[in-house]
């Protein structure tokens, strides 16, 4: 094993008692420091100026929802593009029932609802794109998905450089028309099943630091708690929800709540020659060597011993190499994250569906049968 490579914390360094009180620090820096109402003598559990922590974890309806969703799959480049169909794919039926077929049981569905609703109070979500949205969620539903709806690549928020055919908004209401986005999402699809999960957003990072996150997740949470109150909410941490990064991540005291991660691990093969990386990273990167392979499962487990210690499920919400690479170590890299979620009885959904990563062939209209099976075969 690489001696310079991140080690996963083990499960027992956390607190014994890890449910009886709320983890306020970091995993990496506060694994001895608890709050002083964790523990302690009856007399600190009464004390009317120090009373002890509430207690939060998952409640069991979202452990349950966790083992249900079965293996997954992002629709991705299709609503996160400025505009549907930009960037190459469109949310067709065929591709539902296609995805269904193949054996996929929880869809993700990445939307870019920031260039979609007004600049002004009350930050209006455009009629015609949120029933366009509404429509697809329902199809999905209907046929028997569960469904991970986000907030995806709202660039300004973090700070980037807005993509070509999105529109700038007045910095200072950045986090309020967040929220006000999510309260219409909330109040619009309310009434679906818990089928469907809110994911409020995708790898904050940048402008979006730990704190700010946290700050705005907590917020925007209690708006969408008014119209779904018990729908479960993933709420992931910054730095583009690295697992390494879950102990910055402050969950809110809310008991229907799953945590996501992204896996991109190791990333000079999984975005070898991906055009939008900057240094670019060079080609013919091979996988999977032991030390490649200790990277995935240290990294895929890491987050499996913070939810254990916190309490949550957490989705793998991202994975995947990008075309360029091989496929043979394409293939080999699949499984083995694949594999690690499982053995982290952690739900997952590959990424994505039909582009640059896709188990599908578009033109073809096939599944790309080695990806498939690494997927959802032995």
């Amino acid at each position: 094993m690489n001696a310079t490579m991140p080690q996963p914390l083990k499960l027992s360094t956390f607190a014994s008692h890890r449910w009886q009180c709320r983890w306020r620090t970091g995993l990496a820096a506060g694994l001895v420091t608890l709050l002083a109402a964790c523990g302690g003598s009856e007399d600190a559990k009464n004390d009317p100026v120090n009373p002890p922590v509430v207690v939060t974890h998952a409640d069991a309806k979202v452990w349950d929802i966790s083992r249900a969703m079965g293996p997954g799959i992002n629709f991705g480049n299709m609503f996160e593009s400025p505009s549907e169909g930009e960037w190459g794919l469109t949310a067709k039926p065929e591709y539902i029932q296609a995805a269904w077929n193949a054996g996929f049981r929880t869809v993700r569905l990445p939307v870019r609802w920031s260039n979609h609703a007004a600049s002004q109070f009350p930050y209006t979500i455009d009629a015609a794109f949120l029933n366009r949205v509404t429509t697809v969620v329902d199809q999905l539903l209907a046929r028997g998905f569960h469904v991970v709806l986000n907030m995806h690549h709202h660039r300004q928020l973090d700070g980037d450089a807005l993509d070509a055919g999105e529109f700038a908004v007045d910095e200072a209401i950045l986090e309020e028309r967040f929220v006000g986005i999510w309260s219409q999402i909330g109040h619009h699809l309310g009434s679906r099943s818990d089928k469907l999960l809110f994911e409020l957003y995708n790898e904050p990072h940048g402008r979006m630091t730990a704190s700010k996150w946290n700050t705005l997740a907590d917020t925007t949470l209690k708006q969408v708690r008014i119209s779904n109150k018990e729908r479960v909410v993933v709420i992931g941490p910054a730095s583009y929800n690295d697992p390494y990064a879950l102990g910055t991540l402050t969950m809110p005291l809310d008991a229907y709540l799953m945590s996501t991660v992204h896996f991109y691990q190791p990333f000079a093969f999984t975005h070898q020659g991906a055009t939008w990386v900057t240094p670019p990273q060079p080609t013919g990167v091979a996988c999977c060597s032991a030390e490649q392979a200790n990277v995935i499962f240290n990294g895929i487990h890491h987050a499996k011993y913070w939810s254990d210690a916190m309490g949550y499920p957490v989705l793998l919400g991202e994975f995947g190499a990008y075309s360029a690479a091989d496929m043979t170590s394409r293939v080999t890299y699949t499984r083995l994250v694949r594999q690690s979620a499982a053995q982290a009885n952690m739900p997952w959904a590959y990424w994505e569906f039909g582009s640059s990563f896709g188990v599908y062939d578009p033109v073809a209209n096939t599944f790309r049968a080695e990806l498939t099976n690494a997927l959802i075969g032995n």
